[in-house]
């Protein structure tokens, strides 16, 4: 080779170099916008929220105007019994209707499905709080956690049943020829071998569902309500923190703003811990 054909060469390696260079840092870049965001928000609700942060925050109940202190006990659990009460709804009838679009979804119905599923994913969360009053609050006659559990499942299914969908496509066709093979029926195949493949992509599908799902507000207006007394029975009004955040901040009261800060660092890190412990519990499963 001569050589200015091996010059020519050499020019060519180095502009590929390059632009490998060039399209890697502007992958990394667009990695970065994407966290900053995230990392502009934490670090507010930190600053606005830790200061007010303290044990009494968690084991107090709110206190009447003019007096300092309380906290949002009764929000916490509340919330946590709304999430609860959603995702028991909400995850079966999601992972069902995900798998069944996976496995069986080339019917004029399986459309359907997708199509209502789509439809869902954009109706506004209050429009989905005056369908849950009308459907459970009405015929109840009171306002209840159910009523809140029923509104948070319908807008936590459209996430859970298209990402589980994604998630069990990419199982491997061999996994289920292989189980085929040996003689199991179908769905033998896909409680055994298709949803263990997928397991981990459901449980974050779910959870992306339930951090969802935490943080609505609307909703709960029209079925919760709102507690600001210690009650955890599921047919009667029930506190929570997204209300009560929503409640605190639009106060005239300074130190109703400062745990409103903290009420909403609080729903944070409730879902930041609830996924990790999720996530960690998944991958020990799997080893």
């Amino acid at each position: 080779m001569s050589e200015a054909a091996l010059q020519r060469k050499a020019g060519h390696i180095s502009r590929r170099a390059i632009w490998s260079r060039v399209v890697i840092a502007g992958c990394y870049a667009a990695g970065a916008i994407v966290v900053l965001p995230l990392a502009l928000i934490l670090g507010h609700l930190i600053v606005k929220g830790l200061p007010a942060l303290s044990f009494s925050f968690f084991v107090d109940l709110p206190r009447p105007v003019g007096e300092p202190g309380g906290g949002m006990a009764n929000a916490i659990v509340g919330t946590l019994i709304l999430v609860g009460l959603a995702a028991i709804i909400a995850v079966p009838v999601g992972v069902g209707a995900g798998v069944y679009l996976s496995e069986f979804g080339r019917s004029r119905f399986s459309g359907l499905v997708r199509y209502t599923t789509d439809l869902l994913s954009g109706v506004p969360s209050i429009v989905v709080g005056v369908a849950a009053y009308g459907l459970v609050v009405m015929p109840m006659a009171s306002f209840s956690a159910i009523a809140g559990g029923v509104a948070l499942s319908i807008l936590m299914l459209p996430t859970i049943i298209r990402s589980t969908e994604e998630v069990v496509r990419l199982v491997p066709q061999s996994y289920r020829e292989a189980a085929l093979a040996l003689g199991a029926p179908r769905w033998k195949v896909i409680q055994q071998v298709v949803i263990p493949a997928a397991r981990a992509g459901i449980v974050t599908a779910s959870m992306l569902a339930v951090a969802r799902a935490a943080g609505e507000t609307a909703p709960l207006l029209f079925t919760a309500l709102g507690n600001r007394f210690w009650s955890t029975a599921l047919n009667k009004p029930i506190a929570s923190l997204p209300v009560m955040v929503f409640d605190y901040a639009r106060a005239p009261y300074d130190d109703w703003n400062r745990q409103a800060w903290t009420g909403a660092l609080v729903l944070v890190m409730m879902v930041t811990g609830i996924s990790a412990v999720l996530r960690l519990t998944v991958r020990r499963v799997a080893r």
